[in-house]
């Protein structure tokens, strides 16, 4: 119902683009019903993978729904195991592939600072590449678009810099995709002491999201206020199978409270886990 909501208001404001983002998977989801000027898929990981498949390809089959019949199509990041499936869904929809990953853009400043930008920078870049027929952007306007990206969506929560000193920052990545991304990046700071504000939803694969954290590091485990937020005992017992060792916390607040109390000005503190973890800093 409220898909359809949506595009009755976008239908009586008379938007010159929507831009669509699909919810779970894709080709079973509500906004396919559209039949868009291009389909775009940003990359494919281990998440949701009760509804998706518990594969790559299983999962990369279900995004790759949203590939039309002859409507061009943009693919943000693949492995051979995803780009195979694509390459056939693309053949057997006549619709032309791009893989943004493989095409050399100009990587222009941007006011998000998370390192995966550098990949969703591509993506843009191609699908813009892919509509100059339908509408052409200047070069100047995707500059300014980048560099302001934040103030005109008021898109929160991407390696978004909270404080200083310490300095503290938060994340939405939520899949081992991002969140090694995330973590390496974390790895190229300068700090004394690194502290994790860290709660997830009950759905997630936490043998496969876990492993990526560092043992030395302290963690205030959290439940995020949501009724899919896991129970923080049962994360830090997890959590300890794998080496983490931290303190169960009352909420998200009283963690990060927690943290910023303990943390000198020369350490990091990083917020994240999920989506909704980050919401109630934020």
């Amino acid at each position: 119902m409220s898909v359809g909501l949506a595009f009755d208001y976008f239908s009586h404001e008379k938007v010159d683009v929507a831009i669509v983002e699909v919810g779970l998977g894709g080709r079973l989801d509500a906004t396919n019903v559209i039949t868009p000027l291009l389909s775009v898929i940003t990359n494919i990981g281990l998440d949701h993978t009760q509804f998706l498949g518990n594969t790559l390809d299983k999962i990369a089959f279900e995004k790759g729904g949203i590939i039309k019949k002859n409507v061009p199509v943009v693919i943000g990041e693949f492995i051979d195991e995803t780009k195979s499936v694509f390459e056939a869904l693309a053949e057997s929809n006549s619709s032309e592939i791009t893989f943004a990953q493989d095409q050399d853009f100009e990587n222009f400043p941007c006011a998000l600072l998370g390192d995966y930008q550098v990949a969703n920078k591509k993506t843009v870049l191609s699908a813009l590449f892919c509509l100059k027929d339908v509408f052409s952007v200047s070069k100047e306007a995707i500059k300014k678009g980048f560099l302001n990206v934040v103030t005109n969506t008021g898109l929160l929560g991407r390696w978004q810099i909270l404080n200083n000193e310490p300095k503290v920052v938060c994340d939405t990545a939520h899949n081992s995709h991002g969140l090694n991304i995330v973590l390496n990046q974390i790895q190229k700071e300068q700090f004394e002491t690194l502290y994790f504000v860290l709660g997830v939803v009950n759905d997630k694969d936490l043998d496969e999201v876990l492993p990526l954290f560092p043992k030395y590091a302290k963690y205030y485990f959290c439940k995020p206020n949501v009724l899919r937020g896991l129970d923080a005992e049962l994360l830090q017992k997890k959590a300890s199978t794998f080496g983490l060792i931290g303190d169960v916390c009352n909420s998200v607040t009283d963690a990060y409270l927690r943290a910023l109390k303990v943390a000198k000005k020369k350490d990091f503190v990083y917020i994240g886990g999920s989506n909704f973890v980050v919401a109630e800093i934020i």
